[in-house]
């Protein structure tokens, strides 16, 4: 992809990146089409294999009420509340991954449905029925979802992912990065949450300087 456009280093099961959804959207309404955003699932938690303790949760709830407290958006623990809940972000990613299959646009929809369900709904975003559910809602035929997202071919999909994102140097999610500029060099728009106005006001100086 040689026009400009966004890549955005995110993860279904991460708060702030919840968060960071309604920037997204911003984003999307501000410049449609003309500045794609790609997603890349940066692998927050994949392969947890043990049920969360108490502490975790509690530590885990910290985080909500700060993205909560910084953006309004509503959170429901219903999912984390379930006996021996374990976790593990990395079905939530390979959803995320087997839906852009279908394209970018239907990506970073999905990935915005996925994060509501998770945190507004209290929906388990490590069951592949409600995996599938989600991609039923936004057209995505629910039998070929469910027999690529349980592929081996899907599974190093997206641990190839979390690898590009590790070989970017990638720390923080969500993690927004613009390019290419005149000289093919991408840059960092924001590492971690900043507000809809601001990134957007960003991302218009970038476009009127390539623009010019």
């Amino acid at each position: 992809m040689d026009e400009p456009h966004l890549i955005y280093f995110a993860d279904p099961m991460c708060s702030w990146c919840y968060g960071f959804s309604p920037v997204i959207a911003a984003i999307r309404k501000a410049f449609g089409r003309g500045l794609p955003v790609r997603t890349i699932m940066g692998g927050l938690r994949p392969g947890t294999a043990e049920p969360m303790t108490e502490a975790a949760k509690r530590e885990v709830l910290n985080h909500w009420t700060h993205v909560h407290e910084a953006t309004g958006l509503p959170f429901d623990t219903h999912a984390m509340d379930r006996a021996g809940f374990v976790y593990d972000t990395d079905p939530g990613a390979r959803a995320v991954v087997v839906v852009r299959r279908e394209g970018e646009e239907l990506a970073v929809n999905y990935l915005a449905r996925a994060q509501k369900a998770f945190y507004a709904e209290g929906r388990d975003l490590t069951s592949g029925e409600v995996l599938a559910d989600l991609a039923e809602e936004l057209g995505v035929d629910r039998i070929s979802f469910l027999e690529q997202w349980t592929s081996e071919a899907a599974k190093q999909e997206t641990w190839r992912d979390y690898a590009v994102s590790q070989r970017a140097g990638v720390t923080a999610f969500p993690t927004l990065v613009g390019g290419p500029n005149e000289a093919g060099v991408y840059g960092v728009v924001t590492r971690g949450y900043a507000p809809p106005d601001d990134v957007v006001g960003v991302l218009k100086d970038w476009i009127r300087r390539i623009a010019a």
